[in-house]
């Protein structure tokens, strides 16, 4: 941590981390989300050759349909950040398109996660405002860093601060 020469730098350590570790079942959307988040059949059968082809080189790359049981993987804009954090949410009934796609909505409930529960994944309480269009707010989450890391270092700050 940066601290000026003449503000004891050595006393500043990082906070230890917590298990305050949160599930994909405690941060979705409590009901139905649009179906403009569903994967069409065809962009997800693009997603299972582009992985296959890369499995068959050896390569790490590919989507994931990551359980809601189990937790989301990192957080990030740009480099298939949204399709590392497919989840199944089989709530869905109208299947209509409401965005124009390539074929058709598919029906394994195979999802991208909404803006809202990437900020959760972030620690943004439900309060923070999202005004922005998805495209920018997936940007602008996937290069946050985490509020309550944040938080955490900033109180150490302070404790460092106070005690000078």
């Amino acid at each position: 941590m940066a601290f000026r020469d003449d503000i004891a730098p050595e006393k500043f350590e990082f906070p230890q981390g917590n298990d305050n570790t949160k599930k994909l079942c405690d941060i979705i959307e409590e009901s139905s989300v649009s179906v403009k988040y569903y994967l069409s059949t065809t962009y997800l059968e693009t997603l299972r050759r582009h992985k296959a082809r890369h499995m068959a080189k050896g390569n790490g790359f590919g989507y994931e349909v990551r359980p809601l049981s189990g937790i989301a993987g990192a957080i990030v804009c740009g480099g298939m950040g949204r399709e590392r954090n497919l989840i199944v949410d089989d709530r869905l009934t109208d299947f209509t398109p409401v965005t124009h796609i390539k074929g058709e909505v598919n029906r394994e409930g195979i999802r991208k996660m909404t803006p809202r529960e990437w900020a959760r994944l972030q620690g943004f309480p439900d309060t923070y405002i999202l005004p922005l269009a998805d495209t920018h707010l997936y940007k602008q989450l996937g290069n946050s860093v985490t509020v309550p890391v944040i938080s955490a270092i900033a109180e150490k700050i302070k404790e460092v601060l106070m005690n000078v």
